[in-house]
């Protein structure tokens, strides 16, 4: 504790004494009639401010009688310890909550039952009755000079900022019901200024904190304007309420906290979903964070950012407007978009990520000087928050002298633990990115494991070049957007479109597996049974969180048979035909807004919209196979540790199948020959290519599967 606070506590130490000093006094005074008015005894040397807070108790006896002159003397020195700079905490409580004198001294009555065990006896014999060893309305008044009724008022501060509780058992009256001071108000009037109990349960850490760290300029310029906002309200005016969008929850709370420490506020953080529903919970805990705000210099950051909209129950107000239209104080309110309608003065900042150059340069930052081409290479690729990069950063340590423990990089919030044996620091960096980039899709898609290569598809050299091209346009964007200026140009249109079109069987999966491998990339295939939805506003709420959750550049998205998503519009004839057009237009729209790499497959080209059509940047028509590429497709079908006798390529390629089907029938007579305890033979995969036709309801001549040595 700094000289100064500990010469606070000191000052305000001495304040308490006096004042329970005089409060003894004037029960004394109640208890014993009117005082005598005559000189009173030299009284007792008072107590050295290094003295504890209550050492006053032991060096001064009650007496049996008291005079005039030393309840006036009492007053004095009370009124003399109030003088001290700063104030003392009842007399700083007093001034913000607007207490009148006669409020004061009733919550200095209820808060020395805390704070002097002598005052209860006290009070039983003021009252005369042993078992009202408790202040009451009704002792208040007669104990006090110029006592006011309006005091018993619930609009009044003693019972508005809930300074006092009242029990109140068996209908008794209120004016002679037990009275008794906050555990907070007593525990602030001895100097302890902690937050209140009742909402330390509520609220939660930020995500992340500042912690010396400088944000990106694009974020200190939204801080900076979000605290503009705030210093430009009126403090008599409802509370201000900053609301903080955007897609990305930790750049909004690193904003918020920067903000209210220019302001010099303590920013504390509560989910909206933990505000309670029950009016009367609601209303407590409304009117305890005002009382805080006041007592102590605090910001609140409401994050709803994972709340799609406000919910509402019929006739009441959702709790965030409810909340926020019966407090005061200084609120900012994490969320995707505006949210109309929370009253007092509401003002709108937008906060992004860092921008590409911001994350590259916060790279390098991180990196020092083991950063290389890393900073770009990271950059054009991924799309993280200043945190999560000097988090990455933090695990993946680029030196190389490091014990075998450390070879395990234990990555705290970004999820398992990544080994780094016999890896550059780049490809631990990408792992690493690509882990922090998971949690939020898995929930959302399934992920594949891809393994096909280059060496595994067997394509037209047309098709092979153009996903190549597609594999390139991938890893220049940083270069083609950023370093040559594309980005300012455009503002849509910044992702990969694509759509494979052909026949099931032709390669269009393993081919987006290929990407995958080849871009080092996660591969999640939308699953539609999730995506799509009967209710009206779930299919575009699902197809959010999706593109959101991909936004950050760890994942392609692979939208299997994609014409039942994207299918052309229709004319509307009903409601039902409304909302479907409203869901492929939204669907157009958040295509065209995604900056990462989207494959749509389907072997019904003809189906999908047209205006989607034209917003894609590639279109891969896969071919059915010729007689070469199945020869090819036979070859390479079976691995290499798969026993096999001589097989007629030649004979194979001649059946007219696609390459999934080749696939099915090289697995079957696998299976067939480790039934068999033989290896694979042509007898065994003619065998399970009439099978495959016969499935394929293809016509079928027994002598086409007929193998004679």
């Amino acid at each position: 504790m700094s000289s100064d606070a500990d010469q606070w506590q000191r000052n305000n130490d001495d304040y308490l004494s006096a004042a329970l000093a005089w409060l003894r006094l004037r029960l004394q005074v109640l208890i014993n009639g009117t005082p005598r008015r005559q000189p009173a005894p030299p009284p007792a040397a008072p107590p050295q401010p290094s003295a504890s807070l209550f050492g006053w108790m032991e060096a001064e006896a009650e007496a049996p009688e008291v005079v005039e002159t030393d309840v006036n003397a009492a007053a004095q020195a009370m009124a003399d310890a109030a003088m001290a700079q700063p104030p003392p905490a009842l007399v700083t409580l007093t001034e913000r909550l607007h207490l009148s004198p006669f409020e004061q001294e009733v919550l200095l009555l209820c808060a020395a039952t805390e704070l002097d065990p002598n005052v209860p006896a006290l009070c039983a014999r003021a009252q005369g009755d042993p078992n009202r060893a408790y202040p009451t309305f009704a002792l208040a008044m007669t104990l006090f000079d110029e006592p006011a009724w309006d005091i018993l008022s619930p609009e009044r501060p003693l019972r508005f900022w809930r300074l006092i509780e009242i029990s109140q058992p068996d209908a008794r009256p209120l004016t002679t019901s037990a009275l008794r001071a906050d555990e907070r108000i007593v525990n602030y009037l001895k100097g302890l200024n902690y937050l209140d109990d009742r909402l330390a349960s509520l609220l939660v850490p930020f995500d992340a904190m500042i912690d010396g760290e400088e944000l990106p300029p694009s974020q200190r310029t939204a801080a900076a304007l979000a605290a503009r906002h705030l210093e430009q309200s009126s403090p008599s005016g409802p509370p201000p309420v900053v609301q903080l969008l955007g897609l990305d929850n930790t750049s909004k709370q690193l904003v918020a906290q920067r903000a209210a420490t220019a302001l010099g506020l303590l920013p504390y953080r509560l989910p909206v979903e933990l505000l309670p529903p029950q009016v009367a919970e609601l209303e407590t805990v409304a009117r305890l964070w005002q009382r805080e705000s006041i007592l102590l210099p605090l910001a609140l950051y409401l994050d709803a950012h994972e709340m799609d909209g406000p919910t509402q129950a019929e006739g009441q107000a959702p709790p965030l407007q409810r909340f926020l239209g019966r407090s005061q104080g200084i609120f900012f309110l994490g969320t995707r978009e505006v949210r109309p309608g929370l009253g007092g003065m509401t003002s709108a900042v937008e906060v992004d990520k860092p921008t590409a150059a911001e994350q590259k340069a916060a790279w390098a930052g991180a990196l020092g000087d083991a950063a290389g081409d890393n900073p770009k290479l990271l950059a054009s690729q991924f799309n993280l928050n200043a945190t999560s990069i000097r988090q990455i950063a933090r695990v993946v340590r680029p030196d190389d002298a490091r014990s075998g423990e450390d070879r395990v990089l234990a990555a705290d919030d970004q999820g398992p633990a990544v080994e780094d044996q016999g890896h550059s620091l780049h490809d631990r960096l990408w792992d690493a990115c690509l882990t922090s980039t998971r949690p939020r899709m898995d929930l959302l898609a399934q992920r594949l494991d891809p393994k096909a290569t280059w060496d595994d598809i067997v394509l037209q050299q047309a098709i092979e070049d153009l996903l190549q091209q597609i594999a390139d346009q991938v890893r220049q964007r940083g270069t083609v957007y950023d370093d040559w200026g594309f980005r300012q140009k455009m503002n849509r249109g910044l992702g990969i479109s694509t759509l494979f079109s052909g026949e099931s069987g032709t390669g269009k999966t393993m081919a987006a597996e290929v990407l995958a491998n080849e871009l080092r990339l996660n591969l999640y295939r939308i699953d539609l049974s999730q995506v799509v939805s009967k209710y009206i506003g779930e299919t575009e709420k699902n197809l959010r969180q999706l593109f959101d959750a991909a936004e950050d550049g760890g994942a392609i998205l692979f939208f299997d048979e994609a014409d039942a998503l994207f299918g052309k519009r229709s004319e509307v004839r009903d409601s039902h035909d409304r909302y479907a057009n409203i869901e492929i237009n939204y669907l157009l729209q958040r295509m065209e807004e995604y900056r990462g790499l989207a494959i749509l497959a389907t072997n019904m080209k003809s189906a999908l919209d047209q205006a989607f059509v034209r917003r894609l940047r590639f279109i891969v028509n896969f071919a059915f196979p010729d007689r070469r590429q199945r020869k090819i497709i036979w070859q390479k079908i079976f691995p290499p540790q798969t026993p096999r006798g001589d097989l007629d390529y030649d004979r194979l390629a001649g059946l007219n199948l696609t390459g999934g089907s080749i696939h099915n029938i090289a697995l079957n007579a696998a299976f067939l020959a480790a039934q068999a305890g033989t290896g694979v033979t042509m007898p065994l995969v003619l065998t399970s290519a009439q099978t495959e036709f016969r499935k394929l309801e293809r016509p079928v001549r027994e002598a086409d599967f007929q193998w004679n040595d």
